[in-house]
């Protein structure tokens, strides 16, 4: 089972939705941060509970907001207009990609510097979430959007 290129389908809803005006956007947007809300509940709940607060570092950023830093891509990226991001990670936080995707055994450095570090398993949680809340926010923001065009064409009619 391949995995969906996220980043690609991003690109073309972006597309799409710039095309439709801005009240509808408007009137879209609250079911967009929902899902994007949903998602990062869904992820707290299933990442692990002994890697201290990483649950709390799991942080939606709305449209026109920039992520927060220590998260991936911290403090550069801005979510579009059509867009709420989901991210891991803050000053006490920033190894929630590690405990995603496990680490392999390496020799450590700094502190433990010489010793054998025998690797952690990986702990998925923010990729399940993906998966198991993409549905709903698909049908989420579909009727967002048929409500909308509704809604604009309603307007449109009695104008």
């Amino acid at each position: 089972m391949s995995k969906p290129d996220l980043s690609a389908q991003s690109a073309r809803l972006a597309k799409r939705l710039e095309a439709i005006p801005s009240a509808i956007l408007n009137e879209v947007r609250p079911a967009i941060i929902q899902s994007a809300e949903d998602l990062a509940s869904l992820a707290r709940a299933l990442a692990p509970e002994d890697q201290g607060d990483l649950k709390a570092s799991i942080v939606v950023t709305a449209p026109g907001e920039t992520t927060p830093a220590y998260a991936e891509g911290g403090g550069k990226r801005t979510a579009g207009a059509n867009q709420a991001l989901v991210t891991v990670g803050n000053p006490q936080q920033r190894h929630g990609h590690l405990v995603e995707f496990g680490t392999d055994p390496h020799q450590n450095k700094g502190l433990f510097e010489g010793s054998q570090h025998p690797g952690t398993e990986a702990q998925p949680f923010l990729l399940p979430a993906t998966r198991l809340s993409a549905d709903r926010t698909k049908r989420r923001i579909g009727r967002a959007i048929s409500r909308a065009v509704r809604n604009a064409a309603k307007e449109a009619g009695d104008a």
